[in-house]
């Protein structure tokens, strides 16, 4: 499902709370392309890559378009070791993408830190070429 910027971050503390209680994983990715050139009346390459992300998640995962310029995706019960595959299937027709993310409670365990760590790891998948994924650790 895709929802606004505000209502993903209070999704993210819910999830956290609940995962808390109920102890299971979740993951949050930031996911970002390279911009495309034109414009045309088309729909934004961030919007149209959110549109295409969750053809390949679940109904109880969640996706945004972020306002500082990527596609942020919260992963109910994913951890660490799954997203290569989730990232891989999301992008098998794609070039030009980076991604950084982070897990409850394997690599975080408050929603501002999950954050921070998937944005490094996203600006590191930037800088170092892109079309690769990075988790914190």
């Amino acid at each position: 499902m895709i929802v606004d910027e505000s209502l993903f971050g209070l999704l993210v503390d819910f999830e956290i709370q609940k995962a808390r209680r109920l102890r299971y994983s979740i993951s949050l990715v930031y996911f970002d392309m390279k911009p495309e050139s034109g414009g045309n009346g088309e729909p934004t390459v961030r919007e149209s890559l959110a549109e295409r992300v969750t053809r390949h998640l679940r109904s109880t995962d969640a996706v945004a378009v972020s306002s500082r310029g990527w596609v942020s995706l919260l992963l109910i019960d994913a951890e660490t070791t799954h997203l290569p595959s989730i990232l891989q299937r999301m992008t098998a027709r794609l070039t030009g993408w980076s991604a950084g993310g982070s897990c409850y409670p394997g690599t975080a365990m408050r929603a501002e830190d999950m954050q921070t760590q998937a944005v490094e790891s996203l600006i590191r998948a930037k800088e170092t070429g892109g079309n690769r994924l990075y988790v914190a650790s």
